[in-house]
């Protein structure tokens, strides 16, 4: 399954970039195991997903929980819950 990840505010500055296209291993299905797969790159995945951080998570531009489906071509976006201009 292909899909778009998005990186906004402090998200976006600690892992360098604001988007990523990305094609999924079969076993990730919900945004819960998208977080976890990216979690696994370690590094600053590991500092900007990391499970204790509060983190909003939208699936196609509607705010969602890890336990959402993932579609093919599907747009992901990670942020922290306040983010500004």
């Amino acid at each position: 399954m292909n899909i778009t990840l998005r990186f906004f505010a402090s998200v976006r500055e600690i892992l360098g970039t604001s988007q990523e296209a990305l094609a999924l291993p079969a076993h990730v299905t919900t945004v819960g195991e998208l977080r976890a797969f990216l979690l696994a790159r370690g590094g600053a995945w590991t500092e900007a997903l990391a499970e204790g951080r509060s983190l909003r998570m939208a699936c196609n531009q509607i705010m969602c929980q890890p336990e959402a489906t993932l579609s093919e071509a599907c747009e992901v976006a990670f942020f922290p819950p306040v983010t500004g201009g």
